[in-house]
Protein backbone atom coordinates (compact mmCIF):
# COMPACT_ATOMS: atom_id res chain seq x y z
CA UNK A 1 0.00 0.00 0.00
CA UNK A 2 3.01 2.37 0.61
CA UNK A 3 4.55 2.11 -2.67
CA UNK A 4 1.20 2.40 -4.68
CA UNK A 5 0.25 5.24 -2.34
CA UNK A 6 3.16 7.02 -3.17
CA UNK A 7 2.67 6.81 -6.88
CA UNK A 8 -0.45 8.03 -6.15
CA UNK A 9 -0.55 12.05 -6.87
CA UNK A 10 -4.50 12.87 -5.89
CA UNK A 11 -6.38 13.44 -2.85
CA UNK A 12 -4.73 10.17 -0.67
CA UNK A 13 -6.65 10.80 2.42
CA UNK A 14 -9.85 11.03 0.50
CA UNK A 15 -8.81 8.10 -1.87
CA UNK A 16 -8.98 4.92 1.00
CA UNK A 17 -11.39 7.37 3.34
CA UNK A 18 -13.41 4.48 5.34
CA UNK A 19 -11.56 1.59 4.17
CA UNK A 20 -10.88 0.57 7.71
CA UNK A 21 -14.99 0.12 8.01
CA UNK A 22 -15.54 -2.42 5.26
CA UNK A 23 -14.85 -5.93 5.73
CA UNK A 24 -12.20 -6.67 3.01
CA UNK A 25 -12.61 -10.54 3.42
CA UNK A 26 -13.22 -12.55 0.40
CA UNK A 27 -14.08 -9.34 -1.12
CA UNK A 28 -12.93 -8.64 -5.21
CA UNK A 29 -11.23 -5.15 -6.43
CA UNK A 30 -12.93 -4.95 -9.70
CA UNK A 31 -12.20 -1.99 -11.77
CA UNK A 32 -14.05 -0.60 -14.55
CA UNK A 33 -12.79 1.31 -17.28
CA UNK A 34 -14.75 4.87 -17.52
CA UNK A 35 -13.26 5.89 -20.49
CA UNK A 36 -15.50 6.33 -23.70
CA UNK A 37 -18.43 4.56 -21.81
CA UNK A 38 -22.39 5.96 -21.39
CA UNK A 39 -22.85 7.29 -18.25
CA UNK A 40 -26.13 5.24 -17.32
CA UNK A 41 -25.31 1.54 -18.98
CA UNK A 42 -21.97 1.90 -17.02
CA UNK A 43 -23.28 2.97 -13.68
CA UNK A 44 -26.24 -0.11 -13.98
CA UNK A 45 -23.11 -2.59 -13.85
CA UNK A 46 -21.36 -0.64 -10.79
CA UNK A 47 -24.40 -1.09 -9.06
CA UNK A 48 -25.17 -4.56 -9.82
CA UNK A 49 -21.29 -5.35 -8.45
CA UNK A 50 -21.79 -3.06 -5.55
CA UNK A 51 -24.55 -5.10 -4.30
CA UNK A 52 -23.42 -8.22 -5.31
CA UNK A 53 -26.20 -9.33 -7.89
CA UNK A 54 -23.48 -10.83 -10.02
CA UNK A 55 -22.98 -13.67 -7.64
CA UNK A 56 -25.19 -16.57 -7.02
CA UNK A 57 -25.16 -16.32 -3.06
CA UNK A 58 -26.68 -12.44 -3.27
CA UNK A 59 -28.93 -11.90 -0.58
CA UNK A 60 -31.43 -8.90 -0.16
CA UNK A 61 -30.64 -8.00 3.61
CA UNK A 62 -26.96 -8.72 3.05
CA UNK A 63 -23.88 -6.37 2.19
CA UNK A 64 -22.05 -8.82 -0.25
CA UNK A 65 -20.77 -6.56 -2.73
CA UNK A 66 -17.32 -6.48 -4.34
CA UNK A 67 -14.91 -3.38 -4.00
CA UNK A 68 -15.63 -1.06 -7.29
CA UNK A 69 -12.58 1.43 -8.55
CA UNK A 70 -13.45 3.48 -11.52
CA UNK A 71 -11.07 5.03 -13.80
CA UNK A 72 -10.97 8.28 -16.01
CA UNK A 73 -13.85 9.26 -14.65
CA UNK A 74 -13.38 12.66 -16.76
CA UNK A 75 -13.98 10.84 -20.49
CA UNK A 76 -17.01 9.60 -19.32
CA UNK A 77 -19.33 10.03 -22.66
CA UNK A 78 -23.66 10.62 -22.14
CA UNK A 79 -26.30 10.65 -25.16
CA UNK A 80 -28.57 13.12 -26.53
CA UNK A 81 -28.45 16.69 -25.56
CA UNK A 82 -28.17 15.58 -21.36
CA UNK A 83 -24.68 17.40 -21.50
CA UNK A 84 -26.50 20.74 -21.38
CA UNK A 85 -30.11 20.15 -20.89
CA UNK A 86 -29.55 17.84 -17.82
CA UNK A 87 -29.42 19.67 -13.97
CA UNK A 88 -28.60 18.59 -10.48
CA UNK A 89 -30.12 20.95 -7.50
CA UNK A 90 -29.95 21.23 -4.85
CA UNK A 91 -31.62 23.80 -1.79
CA UNK A 92 -29.58 25.45 1.02
CA UNK A 93 -32.40 25.74 3.58
CA UNK A 94 -32.94 29.42 3.32
CA UNK A 95 -35.31 30.70 1.59
CA UNK A 96 -35.49 31.24 -2.07
CA UNK A 97 -31.96 29.70 -2.10
CA UNK A 98 -32.47 26.85 -4.87
CA UNK A 99 -29.37 26.26 -6.66
CA UNK A 100 -28.64 23.87 -9.81
CA UNK A 101 -25.60 23.35 -11.99
CA UNK A 102 -26.08 21.58 -15.80
CA UNK A 103 -23.91 18.03 -16.31
CA UNK A 104 -21.22 20.05 -18.07
CA UNK A 105 -20.05 22.50 -15.15
CA UNK A 106 -20.22 19.41 -12.83
CA UNK A 107 -17.62 17.71 -15.48
CA UNK A 108 -15.77 20.75 -14.90
CA UNK A 109 -16.00 20.98 -10.91
CA UNK A 110 -15.78 17.41 -9.93
CA UNK A 111 -16.09 14.15 -12.28
CA UNK A 112 -16.31 11.97 -10.04
CA UNK A 113 -19.88 12.25 -8.01
CA UNK A 114 -21.47 12.52 -11.56
CA UNK A 115 -20.64 8.63 -11.69
CA UNK A 116 -21.57 8.76 -8.18
CA UNK A 117 -24.96 10.23 -8.11
CA UNK A 118 -26.21 8.19 -10.76
CA UNK A 119 -24.89 4.89 -9.06
CA UNK A 120 -26.06 6.11 -5.73
CA UNK A 121 -29.83 6.65 -7.11
CA UNK A 122 -30.01 2.88 -8.38
CA UNK A 123 -29.20 1.85 -5.23
CA UNK A 124 -32.44 0.75 -2.84
CA UNK A 125 -32.68 3.46 -0.10
CA UNK A 126 -32.13 1.17 2.71
CA UNK A 127 -29.33 1.02 5.63
CA UNK A 128 -26.87 -0.83 3.22
CA UNK A 129 -26.57 1.93 1.15
CA UNK A 130 -24.09 3.96 2.45
CA UNK A 131 -21.90 1.18 3.21
CA UNK A 132 -22.14 0.16 -0.46
CA UNK A 133 -21.21 3.47 -1.37
CA UNK A 134 -17.36 3.01 1.14
CA UNK A 135 -17.26 0.13 -1.34
CA UNK A 136 -17.30 2.54 -4.75
CA UNK A 137 -13.76 4.73 -5.39
CA UNK A 138 -14.11 7.02 -8.13
CA UNK A 139 -10.93 8.95 -9.61
CA UNK A 140 -11.06 11.34 -12.76
CA UNK A 141 -7.41 10.14 -14.24
CA UNK A 142 -6.05 6.60 -14.21
CA UNK A 143 -3.97 6.57 -10.98
CA UNK A 144 -5.29 5.51 -7.90
CA UNK A 145 -3.75 3.81 -4.74
CA UNK A 146 -5.06 0.48 -4.84
CA UNK A 147 -2.02 -1.00 -7.28
CA UNK A 148 -0.72 -3.53 -4.47
CA UNK A 149 -4.25 -5.31 -4.39
CA UNK A 150 -5.43 -8.15 -6.98
CA UNK A 151 -7.65 -6.44 -9.21
CA UNK A 152 -9.65 -7.80 -11.54
CA UNK A 153 -10.63 -5.87 -14.59
CA UNK A 154 -14.43 -5.87 -15.45
CA UNK A 155 -15.80 -6.15 -18.81
CA UNK A 156 -18.32 -4.02 -20.26
CA UNK A 157 -20.95 -6.25 -22.00
CA UNK A 158 -20.98 -5.27 -25.51
CA UNK A 159 -24.50 -3.06 -26.40
CA UNK A 160 -27.60 -4.58 -28.38
CA UNK A 161 -27.85 -2.11 -31.13
CA UNK A 162 -31.40 -2.79 -32.49
CA UNK A 163 -30.98 -3.21 -36.66
CA UNK A 164 -31.93 0.27 -38.22
CA UNK A 165 -34.97 0.61 -39.94
CA UNK A 166 -35.12 1.19 -43.73
CA UNK A 167 -36.19 4.63 -44.08
CA UNK A 168 -33.31 5.45 -42.22
CA UNK A 169 -30.88 2.99 -43.28
CA UNK A 170 -31.20 4.54 -46.87
CA UNK A 171 -31.04 8.45 -45.65
CA UNK A 172 -27.46 7.07 -44.40
CA UNK A 173 -27.05 5.47 -47.50
CA UNK A 174 -27.73 8.77 -49.52
CA UNK A 175 -25.96 10.76 -47.23
CA UNK A 176 -22.79 8.74 -47.45
CA UNK A 177 -23.00 9.14 -51.32
CA UNK A 178 -23.34 12.71 -51.42
CA UNK A 179 -20.53 12.65 -49.02
CA UNK A 180 -17.67 10.67 -51.42
CA UNK A 181 -19.09 12.70 -53.77
CA UNK A 182 -18.31 16.24 -52.60
CA UNK A 183 -15.07 14.47 -51.56
CA UNK A 184 -14.07 13.26 -54.97
CA UNK A 185 -14.89 16.40 -56.72
CA UNK A 186 -17.77 14.38 -58.78
CA UNK A 187 -20.73 16.32 -60.15
CA UNK A 188 -24.01 14.47 -59.98
CA UNK A 189 -25.92 13.85 -63.34
CA UNK A 190 -27.98 17.10 -63.31
CA UNK A 191 -25.08 19.09 -62.24
CA UNK A 192 -23.76 17.71 -65.76
CA UNK A 193 -26.82 18.90 -67.95
CA UNK A 194 -26.58 22.37 -66.44
CA UNK A 195 -22.97 22.43 -67.70
CA UNK A 196 -24.16 21.41 -71.18
CA UNK A 197 -26.96 23.50 -71.40
CA UNK A 198 -24.36 26.28 -70.19
CA UNK A 199 -21.83 25.72 -73.09
CA UNK A 200 -25.09 25.47 -75.64
CA UNK A 201 -26.03 28.59 -74.60
CA UNK A 202 -23.03 30.55 -74.64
Amino acid sequence: MSGAAQAFSGNLKKAVAGIRRINLEGLRWRVFDAKGQVLGRLASQISTVVQGKDKPTYTPNRDDGDMCIVLNAKDICVTGRKLTNKFYRWHTGYVGHLKERSLKDQMAKDPTEVIRKAVLRMLPRNKLRDDRDLKLRIFPGSEHPFGDKLLDPYVMPPRQVREMRPRARRAMIRAQKKAEQQEGGKITSKGKKRDEQAALTT
